[in-house]
């Protein structure tokens, strides 16, 4: 017979192995703390564009038409109206990184939502299953 906590193998205590409960809440601790360390967001989309400037004489009217750029352009909402700004390659690789931030937040929040809602269900489901006094 051996000592209760005790394994076969030598009398070493076994760790026990955590539960559904405490496997969701480590990695709801993680996703917080990856939250932490996103950096800055920034709503919108980047697109190459190409344009046609309108000068009389311009080899952007001509046939074939060589149209001027391409550029880089952000579109995004302000106050509910679509804007577009013409940026500079440096500007658009620093948005790519910021747009990517900023999605990267909107999966770690959704995530966080559906590990909280497991969380909360095997919190009441505990509750529920303990003894009545």
């Amino acid at each position: 017979m051996h000592k209760a906590g005790a394994s076969k193998d030598g009398g070493v205590p076994r760790r026990r192995s955590r539960t559904r409960l405490e496997d969701q809440l480590a990695r709801y601790e993680e996703l917080a703390a990856e939250l932490s360390r996103i950096g800055l967001i920034a709503r919108g989309s980047l697109a190459l564009r190409s344009h046609r400037c309108g000068k009389t004489g311009c080899c952007c009217t001509g046939d074939p038409a060589r149209l001027h750029g391409p550029y880089w352009h952000l579109t995004s909402k302000v106050n509910g109206k679509t804007m577009n700004r013409r940026l500079s390659e440096e500007e658009a690789g620093r948005y790519k990184e910021w747009i990517a931030n900023d999605r990267r937040l909107r999966a770690l929040v959704d995530e966080m939502h559906s590990v909280a809602q497991e969380v909360i269900a095997l919190t009441l489901g505990e509750q529920n299953d303990a003894p009545k006094v």
